[in-house]
């Protein structure tokens, strides 16, 4: 059975896709691709059917990622679909809350910055990398990178 791990942020065009992308490679990495399924959605569905944004691609694409997703808004089918739902930073995590409609869904719902190890003294999110410079979206990238390892050994040890 595939553990599906759907990313959160507001938009779906940064952090989440980014977060996806990041995930998917590990698991390609380490020889897991058949036992994971993984996605990214926002909680804003401004930019639903774009590609993410153009600079978050440049920056991904210089560490070997290719970022092809599409936003999209997260559906109330999400929450029975899939096994971990996890929020960028407290304001995803709190319209997460909001939108679940029973504590079962709401007890899918982790923080990434509960697996930030590397830089977690200065962050316990990932920032939105938005409306910053390039320092943003690597720092954005830095903190998936890290995270995205630490969650993916946590599903793999069997401690979610």
């Amino acid at each position: 059975m595939k553990t599906k791990i759907l990313f959160i942020c507001l938009g779906n065009i940064c952090r989440s896709p980014a977060a996806e992308g990041v995930m998917q490679r590990l698991v390609k990495e380490r020889g897991l691709g058949d036992c994971f399924e993984i996605d990214s959605a926002g909680t804003y569905s401004g930019h639903h059917g774009q590609l993410p944004d153009p600079r978050m691609r440049r920056h991904a694409s210089r560490r070997g990622y290719n970022l092809t997703h599409r936003a999209r808004p997260i559906e109330s089918d999400d929450f029975d679909y899939f096994d971990i739902i996890v929020a960028m930073d407290e304001g995803n995590r709190r319209n997460l809350m909001q939108l679940a409609s029973s504590p079962q869904q709401q007890a899918k719902i982790v923080m990434m910055g509960d697996y930030i190890v590397k830089l977690r003294a200065h962050y316990d999110y990932v920032p939105d990398p938005y409306y910053e410079g390039a320092e943003g979206f690597e720092l954005a990238l830095d903190l998936l990178e890290d995270a995205c390892g630490n969650l993916l050994n946590d599903i793999i040890n069997n401690k979610l």
